[in-house]
């Protein structure tokens, strides 16, 4: 089973990662709700070997036979790996490759609130904004952020894969 989560966790991983930093620098032009919806792409995509992972650990290393939890560890932990590998990514991309990320996106976000609220709407959720402000900027909270995302989609796809993918011993 060790063989199989961090090989198929590496897979994931680098698959994620891959995925992020073409999506950044590739659709940096793109509208941050578009840039969104390819993130979000990216990390399903990269986690559907969470699917494969428990599908090799069933037919090659198990004979066939393979319970829901032991599925389910196996697709968490598959997911763990990569959820850290895209925290530390987005570490690195936040303080290092696009500083002003979090900057420009704040302003992207502020204005979006100005056009499409009244003035009154907007003042209350812009104390809101600014209250939460200097949280969302701490770089380890964007490590936090990223990586629970990655493990909830992650342990989605587990779930569904053990589910899909379990299969008890034949009594003969």
């Amino acid at each position: 089973m060790k063989n199989t989560v961090t090989r198929y966790g590496i897979y994931s991983a680098i698959t994620i990662c891959s995925l992020s930093l073409l999506g950044w620098f590739l659709g940096n032009n793109l509208d941050y709700s578009i840039q969104e919806v390819i993130g979000y792409t990216g990390m399903v995509v990269a986690l559907l070997f969470v699917f494969f992972g428990i599908k090799h650990y069933r037919d090659k290393e198990n004979n066939g036979v393979v319970s829901f939890g032991k599925a389910l560890l196996i697709g968490v932990l598959i997911s763990l790996i990569a959820a850290l590998a895209f925290g530390i990514l987005d570490v690195i991309y936040v303080k290092y490759i696009a500083p002003d990320f979090m900057a420009e996106y704040y302003a992207h976000h502020v204005e979006q609130l100005r056009n499409t609220l009244t003035e009154a709407e907007f003042k209350i959720e812009f104390e809101k904004l600014e209250a939460q402000k200097e949280l969302f900027s701490n770089i380890f909270m964007s490590f936090f952020l990223m990586f629970a995302t990655v493990l909830i989609i992650g342990f989605i796809i587990s779930l569904l894969s053990a589910l899909i993918l379990q299969r008890k011993p034949t009594i003969q």
